[in-house]
């Protein structure tokens, strides 16, 4: 069920929405899927509701981890990795297995989407930190609307995909991985 409802996050119907009308995700900022899926899930699956996320910063700020807490043991563990360094780290810790995430918010823009190029920067290519905090008050005064409140989500899941547990939602919206054996080749490229 947790795949399931990772789904339809970003799903969002536009024409139950008035002129005018703008709403988000949960969460403060461009990255702010992680927030609404970590919450989602501590509720879903650990009956845990959690109403404040508190990143802790690893190697930089642009790579940051999440946890979850019950009876002493972390049950979920989510990172939000952002510029291509970190997500160059994350795949090598990927390749040698010692990456211990359940989830992975990925933005290849260091500071989120908000901070990429061509946004939120002086003419000289720098950031520019007023227009970025601005722009980040004004995405959080937007109100939150979460998906799984939508009534089209709600439709699709009892119309289409006959109902939450049905073996269809298992078809459609859940994927298994598997190692797969590489061949050695001059083209295969090492991170």
């Amino acid at each position: 069920n947790f795949g399931v409802n990772l789904f339809f996050c970003c799903f969002l119907r536009f024409d139950e929405i008035k002129e005018g009308d703008v709403v988000r995700h949960d969460g403060k900022r461009s990255d702010g899927y992680l927030e609404h899926i970590f919450k989602h899930a501590a509720k879903e699956l650990f009956g845990v509701d959690v109403k404040e996320i508190a990143y802790k910063a690893l190697k930089n700020k642009d790579f940051q981890e999440v946890t979850l807490e019950k009876d002493g043991e972390t049950v979920l563990r989510f990172a939000a990795a952002y510029g291509f360094r970190n997500i160059q780290n994350m795949v090598l810790k990927l390749k040698k297995g010692k990456f211990l995430y359940h989830f992975v918010e990925v933005l290849a823009c260091p500071g989120g989407c908000l901070n990429g190029k061509g946004q939120a920067q002086t003419e000289d290519g720098k950031p520019d930190k007023a227009l970025l905090n601005q722009m980040e008050e004004v995405y959080a005064a937007i109100p939150v609307r979460l998906p799984e409140t939508n009534m089209h989500v709600q439709k699709m899941y009892q119309d289409w995909l006959e109902g939450m547990d049905s073996k269809k939602v298992q078809e459609t919206l859940h994927t298994k991985y598997s190692t797969v054996n590489q061949t050695a080749s001059n083209l295969d490229i090492k991170w």
